[in-house]
């Protein structure tokens, strides 16, 4: 087996494809659905961060040794094993909200960078950053898209931050961080699904699946305990890093703009705009940086796991490892979801509101992919020897029970 540059080696390591996961979760929807729990309800969400963490890395981690195992994405491991009309059904559910995603996090993305440069309109910025990460994912090989992406990751550094430019109450932060706070209204339990679903997000699961994929072609690796132990300390890694920022934005906006009396948040620039006189010229900075920073990692991620799903239920040739000449179908698939993603901005539709409808429709369709997820890496005739342990089964099915559970109340209530 070939050796790769020792450069290479260090990324391959520590920064492989469960931290561009997990901070790619981070995205302009997941800040915005933060923020809107931190304004709306102060710190009585922070638990969420703790509690989702073991969850969250557990079926991510599924994903990953679903690829592994079956060198193929979740999508063509469906097809093969469950049927066409299960996957349509899924793809039919899950490509809209995705592409609406797309939209949202370009809207808002454009909207922080007329706030720092207000000479061009938002708009044209959303248009700019999109047509640049296509092309960055047309063009580029497999390993600098990943090696920019993974640079991207430190992005979300600028949200751990943020709170310490800021007075704290520390005690009454522990407090809400370990004790659950449950208040049973409707508007609670759409930001504790809101909340849910941006974190344990349908996307990342097909995206998680086919990057292990794409590692295995692209370094040549032959699949063991060793390779799989190495995976799944990946994904820890990245789910931490991922909850951890969560848990400072809801930190941050549930301490400077509930304590302010600022209760709502329309767009994703009057987040940062808030902080401004509150916490001063640096936090807004920052917020409005990681904002850039975290949409631009995450519209590759989900432009690229519309097309690892499509192409993949269609059988057609698919990866970033290829050229586009060789996989014209998947490049094309991810070039009309940022295209449909952008016309989407011309309805009017505000961000944010995008932004917290898809991470509430990904809460209510996540309970179902996730239970299909289970039921595959319990499948000796599928995962071979590398089926669910009882730990890994009980964080499952726990995820499955809590993301349910958050749905139902929020149909009840």
């Amino acid at each position: 087996m070939p050796q790769e540059p020792k450069k290479q080696s260090f990324w391959a390591k520590w920064l492989g494809p469960g931290l561009i996961t997990g901070a790619s979760d981070d995205d302009p929807s997941g800040i915005a659905t933060y923020s809107q729990a931190g304004a709306g309800f102060g710190l009585a969400t922070l638990w969420t961060a703790v509690l989702t963490y073991p969850l969250m890395a557990a079926i991510q981690e599924m994903c990953a040794r679903i690829g592994l195992v079956t060198a193929h994405g979740l999508t063509g491991v469906i097809r093969r094993h469950y049927g066409k009309p299960l996957l349509t059904v899924l793809i039919l559910l899950s490509v809209p909200a995705i592409i609406l995603n797309i939209g949202a996090n370009l809207a808002g993305m454009g909207a922080v960078a007329n706030l720092l440069l207000p000479a061009v309109p938002a708009p044209l910025f959303s248009i700019i950053i999109g047509a640049g990460l296509l092309y960055m994912m047309i063009r580029w090989p497999y390993r600098k898209i990943t090696a920019a992406l993974q640079w991207l990751c430190l992005s979300l550094l600028c949200y751990l931050l943020v709170p310490f430019l800021y007075k704290q109450d520390w005690p009454a932060i522990l407090r809400y961080t370990v004790i659950p706070e449950i208040r049973l209204t409707k508007e609670y339990f759409a930001v504790v699904v809101g909340i849910l679903g941006t974190t344990i997000s349908p996307y990342l699961f097909f995206w998680q699946a086919s990057m292990e994929v794409e590692e295995v072609q692209i370094r040549k690796l032959m699949v063991d305990k060793r390779i799989i132990q190495g995976m799944q300390k990946d994904v820890r890694y990245g789910m931490f890093f991922s909850n951890l920022v969560f848990y400072f934005v809801i930190l941050t906006t549930g301490t400077v703009l509930y304590n302010a009396g600022i209760h709502t948040i329309s767009t994703v620039e009057e987040a940062a705009m808030a902080l401004r006189p509150l916490a001063g010229d640096l936090s807004y900075l920052l917020f409005s940086l990681g904002v850039l920073g975290t949409g631009m990692l995450a519209v590759p991620v989900l432009a690229g796991s519309v097309s690892y799903m499509v192409s993949e239920a269609l059988d057609w040739n698919e990866g970033l490892n290829k050229p586009f000449h060789e996989a014209k179908g998947f490049y094309l698939v991810m070039a009309v979801s940022i295209l449909a993603s952008l016309l989407i901005n011309l309805t009017g539709i505000s961000p944010v509101r995008a932004l917290i409808l898809t991470a509430i429709v990904y809460g209510l369709t996540a309970p179902v992919l996730i239970g299909i997820i289970l039921h595959i890496c319990n499948r000796k005739s599928i995962m071979g020897s590398y089926v669910n342990n009882p730990l890994q089964n009980l964080l499952g099915g726990l995820a499955l029970l809590l993301m349910a559970m958050a749905a139902a109340g929020l149909l009840i209530l």
